[in-house]
């Protein structure tokens, strides 16, 4: 779909990646890039992980890039007054999410708050294009997902529901490198929420954000079924928002 509507008005897509955070977290041999996994710990504590896989597969890839695009790969000096402007997409619903990226030689911008839009604004004009069916943007196994985005995986994409069942399950053996060093686990870790298999996660359960989204109109209910709560960008992911507690999932000390 991105390419059908770019390509016509000359805009590239450009595609970067820094790896499969799931194989990574998987693999023995590579540092894990801590996801906000969901943890009960030994003594029936709460808990989640650091996160920090926003930072090495998004936002660090995206940087190599632009300072490719721009002629300064790193570890060269970019001059000053060198930038590139770049426009994310969050609405007024998500306005304290917006930020300025953490590099001089990236500018950033946010169209649809500069035109006062609301995400119910966007899903109309998109709607109007014959593309109503634009999801919001997030990771198919992110910790974040609300039930209503976990409902829609299940019910619309078995493979992909059955890759993230058994990702899930694959996380409780742990830190794949911390097991490797023989190290023992302090709790385990999931990817819903209620901190329960996936499998047996309460995804069918109604949360009281659905149901108060359900009274303001269709719009705003298809974006919440066809999403994760507040979406997720390599410059506003949602749990910049969230106090983190320790990392204890790995290692023991």
């Amino acid at each position: 779909m991105e390419e059908g509507v770019a390509k016509p008005a000359g805009i590239p897509i450009l595609r970067v990646a820094s790896g499969n955070i799931r194989s990574d977290a998987l693999n023995p041999d590579h540092r894990f890039a801590s996801m906000p996994l969901h943890i009960l710990n030994k003594d029936g504590r709460p808990g989640m992980t650091r996160r920090q896989c926003t930072g090495e597969y998004k936002i660090k890839p995206i940087k190599q890039k632009v300072r490719e695009l721009l002629g300064y790969p790193y570890p060269a000096r970019i001059p000053k007054g060198v930038f590139v402007e770049q426009w994310v997409g969050i609405s007024t619903d998500e306005f304290h999410r917006a930020k300025d990226a953490d590099v001089k030689y990236m500018r950033t911008r946010h169209p649809l708050l500069d035109m006062s839009w609301s995400r119910a604004e966007c899903v109309r004009y998109l709607t109007s294009l014959g593309l109503a069916d634009t999801p919001k943007s997030s990771c198919l196994g992110c910790p974040f997902h609300g039930n209503a985005q976990w409902r829609h995986i299940r019910d619309t994409s078995p493979s992909e529901w059955a890759d993230v069942v058994e990702f899930d399950a694959a996380i409780r053996q742990g830190n794949a490198r911390a097991n490797a060093s023989g190290n023992r686990l302090l709790g385990e870790a999931f990817l819903h929420r209620s901190r329960v298999p996936l499998s047996q996660a309460p995804i069918d359960h109604v949360t009281a954000a659905e149901r108060a989204a359900l009274h303001t109109g269709a719009d705003e209910a298809d974006a919440l079924e066809n999403g994760v709560e507040d979406g997720c960008s390599p410059w506003a992911c949602r749990g910049d928002a969230d106090a983190l507690t320790r990392d204890d999932f790995g290692l023991a000390t």
